[in-house]
């Protein structure tokens, strides 16, 4: 007895396939960095603003403290420089200006730093971390250019941790 043959699958996507595909795209184009610049959740312009505002704010704090440390121990300037320069070009992609981080601020006292160079750059990493950490935590929420941003920013920090702490054992 000759076995029927197998029923004729149709060419081409289902339509659940479709319908699955058409939902995931409404959903992603939601998710999108587009529908978050209207303020109208949690992304608002204001919100944004500070975040981007507080982001420029503690890169320049973070360049004084690069500054300081150089000044300490001008045998680590060598080491510390490419660091403090992305601190700068952080502050500056926030809306911060490099003026205010060309060198120690006048106007606040400049941090403390530790007389052996190994302990002003377990300070400096710690700075750091703190800083990723804290700019990682504030992602919820944000517009999604300014996320990203943030996000970059923080990753390059981490990568700043690793950089001053390497060689220590």
């Amino acid at each position: 007895m000759p076995f029927p043959p197998p029923p004729r699958m149709p060419s081409g996507p289902r339509r659940r396939s479709l319908l699955a595909a058409a939902t995931g795209a409404a959903l992603l184009v939601g998710c999108s960095p587009g529908s978050d610049t209207d303020g109208s959740t949690g992304g608002s312009p204001s919100a944004a603003d500070r975040a981007r505002a507080r982001a420029a704010r503690d890169s320049a704090e973070l360049v004084d403290r690069y500054d300081a440390v150089i000044a300490v121990h001008p045998a680590l300037a060598d080491r510390l420089r490419p660091l403090r320069a992305e601190a700068v070009r952080h502050a500056e992609a926030f809306g911060g200006t490099a003026a205010r981080t060309a060198t120690p601020s006048a106007s606040a006292t400049p941090p403390a730093v530790p007389s052996d160079e190994k302990g002003a750059l377990a300070e400096l990493a710690a700075a750091e971390r703190t800083l990723a950490d804290r700019r990682t935590e504030s992602l919820l929420g944000l517009p999604g250019e300014l996320a990203r941003l943030l996000a970059s920013v923080a990753a390059s920090g981490a990568a700043h941790v690793y950089l001053l702490t390497e060689g220590e054992a």
